[in-house]
């Protein structure tokens, strides 16, 4: 047997995290926040940029329709008029172009956004056909 004096205290492994491994896991948390919140702004960015292609198409679909629907064969030229939609405070240009065919007439609706008018948020293209005569 062994006497009292020869017998060592066991260590036990300290509980709880070094202050280091603490630090070292609040900047990974930090990391991963900070991905988490550029991905939510690039997703509500990309939100608004989709709202206003929708509603910019609307409008231009909408005079599109009109002509068709009004049975219209418009003068060659361009023109633009406001075109507000959902909110959204836009622009339209409509240009009418001649075709090969003189029955036919090339119309495009090119829809701007007021407030940035260089930047062209949609453009639709609809040929229109001569009305016979009644």
């Amino acid at each position: 047997m062994t006497s009292p004096a020869t017998m060592r205290p066991v260590s036990r492994p300290a509980a709880g995290f070094t202050l280091l491994e603490v630090l070292v896991a609040l900047v990974i948390v930090g990391t991963a926040l900070a991905a988490g919140l550029r991905a939510v702004g690039s997703l509500t960015s990309n939100s608004q940029g989709l709202r206003a292609s929708m509603m910019a198409t609307w409008s231009a679909e909408n005079r599109l329709v009109q002509i068709r629907l009004g049975r219209e064969f418009p003068e060659v030229g361009k023109r633009s008029f406001p075109c507000p939609q959902g909110g959204l405070n836009l622009m339209c240009e409509e240009e009418v172009l001649t075709s090969p065919n003189p029955l036919l007439r090339r119309i495009e609706v090119s829809v701007f956004d007021v407030d940035k008018p260089g930047r062209r948020i949609v453009k639709l293209i609809q040929l229109v056909l001569r009305p016979s005569p009644v």
